[in-house]
């Protein structure tokens, strides 16, 4: 299928993340990404990933670009993406052992944010894995100037936007179940933090 949408960031970065995946979701059957934007993620985990099944989702406009990049990588344990929108979706209880989810928490409202880690301690089986890739803050601060910008050009678009503290989504795993196991630092100024449900 031709047309097909291109990210070259998603190229760049789907190296250094896939190794952390691949220790993270070693004991992982079944993958919920939230927020597949192009599929090119989707397409090089559940390639490189075989032992997972891999669940795309994103909002319906979306769609179509994830829909031909499952199509086009002919992968059995890829699916069709999934209507999700954190503000409004419900999800089954432990039907996934991990979700992923790449550039998310800073591109969406406060309230949002919290609806996904809700959202996700629902889905996550008792052990599951939650990996979120993006840029954080810790004790307030950015770990590069570049970061303190993007986090002020995201908010001069959308108030509701910015870089979110690790802490603070530490407290929301927290009400949800989850508990903060690592935080990997990964090329351009971005981080991958893990957290595991804890909690039945």
């Amino acid at each position: 299928m031709s047309n097909k949408p291109f990210s070259e960031y998603a190229e760049r970065n789907s190296g250094p993340i896939l190794e952390v995946l691949r220790n993270e979701f070693s004991n992982c059957k079944t993958i919920l990404e939230v927020g597949s934007g192009t599929g090119q993620h989707a397409v090089r985990f559940a390639s490189e990933l075989p032992n997972l099944c891999w669940q795309p989702s994103d909002l319906d406009d979306n769609h179509n670009g994830i829909s031909a990049w499952v199509s086009d990588s002919g992968l059995s344990n890829l699916l069709p993406p999934i209507s999700f929108d954190v503000l409004t979706a419900d999800v089954d209880v432990a039907f996934v052992d991990g979700v992923y989810s790449a550039n998310t928490a800073h591109i969406m409202s406060v309230d949002a944010v919290a609806k996904m880690f809700c959202l996700v301690g629902k889905a996550l089986s008792p052990l599951g894995v939650f990996c979120l890739y993006g840029p954080f803050r810790q004790g307030g601060e950015f770990n590069t100037a570049s970061n303190a910008a993007f986090d002020e050009s995201l908010r001069a678009v959308n108030a509701e936007m910015g870089i979110r503290d690790i802490e603070s989504l530490d407290d929301l795993g927290s009400e949800h179940g989850l508990s903060r196991e690592r935080l990997y630092a990964m090329p351009a100024n971005n981080q991958i933090a893990v957290w595991r449900k804890t909690s039945k």
